[in-house]
């Protein structure tokens, strides 16, 4: 078999244990754990799935080393008593026969915990919160932390018994750790505070006590907030600095980013490049020379294989890419990358689920995290017609799983091309990895010889009766909305006037100068579109004006979203007018009311960016043509209701194959 990017898969040896290949799946919360933190069914499927498809190495997603106090998230895997071990122990088993190693990463959350959640006061270095408006902790006592260090050994020993190869600390990310290294959250007096090496003091005996449990042959991995990306942080040189403190006994540095208040870098913006957080994981190599994982939207076997090239770092982390495609790995090595379903870093189902969701992990490009392609094996058993209308991303998926367990699928699409309203948004500079799923969509669809994708093609009911379906989806998407506002239909796309929507904004992208220092942008809709435009004009300088009918600005953004948001606004000095509605629109002002007095906002640039619409002209038809006829018929999508990617993704397979079954088709 062929061997394609020969860094990443090539072995490495640590401390006697061999990695087969170069890339690590990085530790992410999952909400898979059942309430009393007791490893689920679905854990094991779901890290066993990403085993299979070739990880060198996964680390399972941080545990609790002492409970409730040191608990984070709503669900949480534990590792406080013996109990827990033997359903560890069958997930390590599970995934060494797929040819995986097993880490698993031991935490405490220290003021990172919620006091709602685990019944009491939240405990750290100084009485910082591990966030904006966050619970206000107590400071831990001399005792208590030689306590808790002693947790971790216990829990690393556990972890052992189980069948870990590898243990890492966590001593990043505003937990407790991270609250005594960083001086944003530590203000102690006594040998836990002050200086580098007091900061690293606590750190110091979690690592060595963790060294006494799990002996001298079983590497210990250290996360660090390498940058910590905030004012008063620490920086590069800090890190580098109270590690000379910490190398002895850590045989891999797992190099990330951020605090809380930082998390756009700590859970990487779609905006930021494969592998931007190389330098960090280069600056610890060379100073300490010992094994280092370097991560950060790495998402292209290329710029990995690159990374490990130069020197960079000696093993690759990815995270929502192993969610995105559990066979990353197999198909790196010895498959085409096209076909890489790769993660577009919109942290809508992993990060806004979990992170004040409390929902369980979730994909916008993986509708099935837990059985992955299983369902191909299935198959029709009987003939099936299949007529999709729309070749968005809901449509392609719909028409993909359709025809991948049998059925003759004719796709139907208005435009000249497929991929819908993703390849527009991806026009947008900072979206460009949006087009990854289309693309991706398109050359799946590409190589199935039952599909059929019709483009320039308006879906008419005479159109769909022509392929004689059995079943007729419609996914026919959204459009902008543009209420009845006075003004807003006269003057929208008008040559004499400044009014555009996202679509004309898009339509124009690569016109607009790249200095605009003096031009007035506004924006109406705080939403995630009209969020789209505020982030393209202010970093050029623009005078940015952003107003929402509600009282907050990007409500519903998931957690690393709307850190960003916030950070450009800030930056880039946007003026935020909430509780503002739009009362009139004229050729180059918008008049607004805010707090019943009225105000006129001039522009040069004047955007409505109030949300989409479901767009289904031809629904009524087509349910209307089939009553009482033996066709299905379905509605998916933004057709149903303007939603999210995800939502189209997971309705395109799951309806489908649901319907099939129902149908007696499989």
């Amino acid at each position: 078999m062929k061997n394609n990017f020969p860094h990443v898969f090539s072995p490495l040896t640590i401390r006697g244990m061999t990695l087969k290949n170069r890339v690590v799946m990085m530790p992410m919360g999952s909400d898979f754990a059942g309430h009393d933190g007791e490893l689920s069914d679905e854990h094991i499927k779901y890290y066993e799935l990403r085993a299979r498809g070739g990880t060198g190495l996964i680390m399972v997603e941080n545990v609790c080393v002492k409970y409730p106090e040191g608990s984070n998230g709503t669900t949480q895997l534990r590792l406080d008593k013996d109990c827990y071990i033997p359903r560890l122990f069958t997930l390590t088993e599970a995934c060494h026969r797929q040819g995986a190693l097993m880490g698993i990463q031991i935490n405490h959350a220290g003021a990172s915990a919620m006091s709602s959640r685990i019944g009491m006061q939240p405990v750290s270095a100084s009485r910082f919160p591990s966030k904006a408006g966050g619970e206000i902790p107590r400071g831990l006592s001399k005792e208590e932390i030689t306590s808790i260090a002693k947790d971790y050994g216990t829990a690393a020993k556990r972890a052992v018994n189980a069948g870990f190869d590898v243990v890492e600390i966590h001593a990043g990310h505003s937990y407790l750790i991270s609250q005594f290294l960083s001086p944003t959250t530590n203000d102690r007096t006594d040998e836990f505070g002050g200086s580098a090496e007091n900061r690293a003091r606590f750190c110091r005996m979690v690592i060595d006590e963790v060294r006494k449990a799990v002996g001298p042959r079983v590497p210990i991995s250290l996360r660090l907030s390498v940058d910590e990306l905030v004012e008063g942080g620490n920086t590069v040189e800090d890190c580098l600095e109270y590690l000379e403190y910490l190398n002895d006994e850590v045989d891999i540095f797992d190099t990330s980013a951020g605090l809380n208040a930082s998390i756009q870098y700590q859970i990487d913006a779609n905006y930021l490049e494969d592998g931007w957080r190389s330098y960090m994981a280069k600056a610890v190599r060379d100073k300490f020379g010992k094994p280092t994982i370097a991560i950060g939207n790495i998402r292209d076997p290329k710029i990995a294989d690159d990374i490990l090239a130069r020197g960079d770092a000696d093993l690759i982390g990815m995270g929502r890419g192993l969610i995105a495609d559990p066979d990353w790995c197999n198909k790196a090595q010895y498959g085409d990358v096209c076909d890489i379903r790769k993660c577009i870093s919109c942290n809508v189902g992993c990060v806004g689920n979990r992170i004040g969701g409390n929902k369980p992990l979730r994909c916008t490009v993986n509708p099935d995290l837990i059985g992955g392609e299983a369902y191909k094996k299935q198959k029709v058993n009987k003939p099936c017609n299949v007529v999709v209308v729309g070749a968005g991303t809901a449509g392609l998926e719909a028409a993909c799983t359709a025809a991948e367990v049998g059925c003759k699928v004719t796709l139907l699409e208005k435009e000249k091309e497929a991929g819908g309203l993703s390849v527009e948004i991806s026009k947008i500079p900072a979206k460009k990895r949006l087009a990854d799923f289309p693309t991706y969509l398109k050359y799946r669809a590409s190589k199935l010889p039952n599909l059929t994708i019709k483009t320039g093609v308006d879906a008419t009911v005479a159109e769909i009766k022509k392929y004689n379906p059995d079943i007729v989806v419609n996914a026919t998407g959204s459009v902008p909305l543009l209420p009845p506002i006075e003004g807003l239909h006269d003057n929208l796309g008008k040559k004499d006037a400044s009014v555009y929507s996202i679509k004309d904004m898009i339509a124009d992208v690569k016109n607009y100068p790249e200095d605009m220092t003096g031009k007035k942008v506004v924006v109406v809709g705080g939403g995630a579109v009209g969020l789209d435009v505020v982030e393209f004009f202010a970093p050029r300088g623009a005078e940015t004006t952003i107003i929402e009918m509600m009282p907050v600005i990007g409500n519903g953004l998931d957690a690393s979203s709307t850190s960003s948001m916030k950070e450009c606004m800030e930056k880039h000095h946007v003026r935020q007018m909430t509780n503002t509605a739009l009362q009139k629109v004229n050729a180059h002002s918008f008049l607004v009311k805010y707090d019943g007095k009225e105000e006129e906002l001039p522009f040069d640039y004047g955007f409505v960016c109030l949300g989409m619409r479901a767009n289904a002209p031809i629904w009524n038809d087509i349910q209307e043509a089939f009553t009482g006829e033996d066709v299905e018929v379905l509605n998916i999508g933004d057709s149903v209701r303007a939603r999210r990617i995800i939502d189209g993704t997971d309705a395109g397979r799951h309806m489908v194959l649901n319907t099939l079954e129902r149908l007696n088709y499989l």
